[in-house]
């Protein structure tokens, strides 16, 4: 158990003494789980407000296709991107393998599903009356949209919170198509995971422990803007 302990002492000394290594991985991790994020709500918002609010043929259907993928294996998404963006895929051109971009772009589709499927059960769950309040009082179009937003905003916080926790902690994605290159691609899960590959369990634990703090600031930002608005 002493490897514990030396692995809480170690990630307080990696912070404090601003290890360079350490923070290249943190400062990956932000960059590539923010990137996601804001492509996963910019896309997924629309189609949840859209799935929630309408109702047409086929939306049932739809909708379980989107819970279903709420439980994606990160390695399939991985493996399917890979096949996409390696030289011989059809986006291989670009050069999105062993990049932050194309870890971003793997991510975006593992979280869409989750901003889409909360997304839509948080607009499924207005308040009836507050819509025909709003419909009577004229909006119409983005006024629509932008007030069932805004009254929903306390759920789509909770959406934003769990997108966010499923993007910072996968590893699959991050090491298939980063490669887990050191100064580069590395995130601090593909750190843990060499790390303790190689033995060093309180070098794993450390970075663990780097994740839980970073994970604890988001969530605690969002609680704080939750009371704010």
């Amino acid at each position: 158990m002493d490897y514990i302990a030396q692995g809480f002492m170690q990630a307080v000394k990696l912070l404090v003494s601003g290890d360079p290594e350490t923070y290249s991985a943190v400062f990956t991790t932000v960059k590539v789980s923010s990137l996601s994020i804001a492509a996963s709500l910019a896309l997924g918002i629309p189609v949840g407000f859209f799935l929630g609010y309408c109702r047409f043929t086929g939306e049932r259907q739809l909708r379980a296709v989107f819970d279903t993928l709420l439980a994606l294996p990160t390695v399939v998404v991985g493996l399917f991107i890979y096949a996409l963006i390696s030289r011989r895929g059809p986006l291989g051109r670009y050069g999105l393998l062993f990049t932050i971009p194309g870890i971003a772009v793997a991510q975006t589709v593992l979280v869409l599903p989750i901003v889409i499927s909360l997304t839509a059960t948080a607009i499924e769950n207005i308040d009836e009356r507050f819509r025909n309040t709003v419909s009577t009082l004229g909006a119409r179009g983005w006024q629509l949209v932008t007030a069932s937003l805004v009254e929903s905003r306390h759920a789509m916080l909770a959406a934003v919170v769990t997108a966010y926790g499923r993007a910072i902690s996968e590893v699959g994605i991050s090491m298939m198509i980063g490669g887990n290159i050191k100064w580069h691609t590395r995130t601090i899960t593909t750190a843990i995971a060499l790390e303790t590959g190689k033995g060093q369990f309180s070098m794993g634990i450390a970075l663990g422990i780097i994740l839980l703090l970073l994970a604890f600031l988001v969530n605690a930002l969002l609680i704080f803007l939750r009371r704010r608005i």
